[in-house]
C-alpha cells in the first residue's frame, strides 16, 4: 500500500508529527512518502497573495494524509489553496490533521479539520480518520501518540 503524507508547516510542529506519523507507517510495512507543500514568498502568513511552488502530485497513493497549521483560527492559506487545486481524490482514503498553538480544539482546529475533511469528500475522499494536535496543551504528547496509532491503523 503506497501512503502519501502531504504536510505545510511554517513551524516545524506540523513537519515533526508528520514525521512520526511516517515512521510507524514504515515500521507496519507501508510504502510512504513525505512531501511539503512550499511557497514563493518566504512568509505566506502575512499575505492572502502568495503563490504555491511545490504542489506534491497525489495520483500515486493509495492512501493520503493531509497535515497543516491553524493560522488565526482557520485553516493555514497554504493548505486551503493546495486541496483546492488537487484533482479528484475519488477512490482514495484520506486523513486530515492540524497542528495548533491553542491548548483547545474548538480554538480553531475543529473547524480547521472540518475544512480538510469537508474539501477533500467533495472531490471523492473517504475520510478515514481526523485529529487536533493543540501545541500548548499538557497533553500535546498523548494526543501525538494517539493521533499517530490511529491514522497507522490503515497498513
Amino acid at each position: 500500500m503506497k501512503v502519501g503524507i502531504i504536510v505545510y508547516s511554517k513551524t516545524g510542529n506540523t513537519l515533526s508529527v508528520a514525521e512520526r506519523l511516517k515512521e510507524k507507517l514504515i515500521k507496519k510495512g507501508c510504502s510512504v512518502n513525505l512531501e511539503q507543500i512550499e511557497t514563493v514568498n518566504e512568509n505566506p502568513s502575512e499575505s492572502k497573495n502568495f503563490e504555491l511552488k511545490n504542489i506534491p502530485n497525489i495520483k500515486d497513493y493509495d492512501i493520503l494524509f493531509f497535515g497543516a497549521p491553524v493560522w488565526a483560527f482557520s485553516l493555514s492559506g497554504v493548505m486551503n489553496a493546495y486541496l483546492s487545486q488537487i484533482p479528484s481524490l475519488m477512490g482514495k482514503k484520506a486523513g486530515v490533521f492540524v497542528t495548533q498553538h491553542f491548548p483547545y480544539s474548538w480554538m480553531g482546529g475543529n473547524h480547521s479539520v472540518k475544512k480538510m475533511k469537508t474539501t477533500c469528500q467533495q472531490k471523492g475522499a473517504v475520510i478515514v480518520d481526523t485529529g487536533v494536535i493543540n501545541w500548548s496543551h499538557k497533553k500535546r504528547e498523548d494526543q501525538i501518540i494517539e493521533l499517530i496509532n490511529n491514522f497507522s491503523n490503515v497498513c
